[in-house]
């Protein structure tokens, strides 16, 4: 396996428009570190119907990145963006519009998502290679249903199930390496759940107390105690709910799993 060979320019196609689809972590358990730091997770995630849109021009000298959409504020354009670290790690070169239609910093995969786009777009097939981007983009390029394992890059694929998710959006993010330390620190805390657990959620709580407070109205909105996607600040409850004006400035979204 490996990825697109740098000379496969394929010059016929200049301009291509792509998307890139978000990602739902319905459950998550952290089962070791690795002695390099990097944990090991044992995950189901879907793909939703959330998706962000890349517009790639190839006719260019150096790559660069703009960013515009709803969620574009906070996005970095420079070289440390998960799209232009694929475009390097495939040896392409291409200005990149990215369309921001999912939350930065939200726990559903955006940077991620981003990236396995390219990786798909230049015919990348290594996810070994694609988990040292991102534990989280081995998925985003297989997408579907699927049990994660490994770092990110051991991708097991699940029947389809139909689904539908009601996120909550609050106006905070929260950083993932900042919650996978606190998780260290708090000494490794495991999940009480019986179903969707998320053993992050209480080291996402401490990074950004704040999520209590959305997590309390959420419940008191719909009656059902919401789940916490990845690493924050995403809330998720399965099943459509009209919870828009009770939560208020929060983003309510209504998608489903892919």
């Amino acid at each position: 396996m490996g990825s697109a060979h740098p000379h496969d320019r394929r010059d016929e196609i200049v301009n291509v428009s792509i998307s890139a689809p978000a990602k739902l972590t319905l459950s998550l358990r952290i089962t070791g570190v690795r002695n390099d730091g990097y944990h090991f997770i044992d995950a189901i995630m879907t793909t939703l119907d959330l998706a962000d849109e890349l517009s790639i021009d190839t006719t260019v000298a150096s790559s660069r990145l703009d960013v515009d959409g709803p969620f574009a504020e906070g996005v970095p354009t420079s070289t440390d963006n998960l799209v232009l670290r694929a475009l390097a790690l495939v040896g392409r070169t291409a200005a990149v519009r990215l369309t921001k239609n999912i939350p930065h910093g939200g726990g559903l995969g955006g940077g991620s998502a981003d990236a396995a786009a390219v990786l798909r777009w230049a015919g990348h097939n290594d996810p070994i290679a694609a988990s040292r981007l991102g534990a989280d983009i081995p998925f985003c390029v297989a997408g579907g249903r699927a049990r994660v394992r490994g770092i990110g890059e051991v991708i097991d694929p699940l029947a389809h199930e139909p689904s539908s998710f009601t996120l909550v959006v609050p106006p905070l993010s929260v950083s993932t390496p900042a919650v996978y330390r606190a998780w260290d620190a708090l000494g490794g805390p495991t999940s009480e759940r019986e179903h969707h657990p998320n053993d992050l959620e209480r080291a996402a709580l401490v990074v950004e107390p704040r999520l209590a407070i959305w997590r309390d109205r959420i419940l008191e909105a719909c009656g059902e105690m919401p789940i916490l996607a990845g690493s924050g600040a995403t809330w998720f409850v399965p099943g459509r709910h009209a919870i828009v004006d009770a939560l208020a400035p929060a983003r309510v979204v209504i998608t489903k799993g892919c």
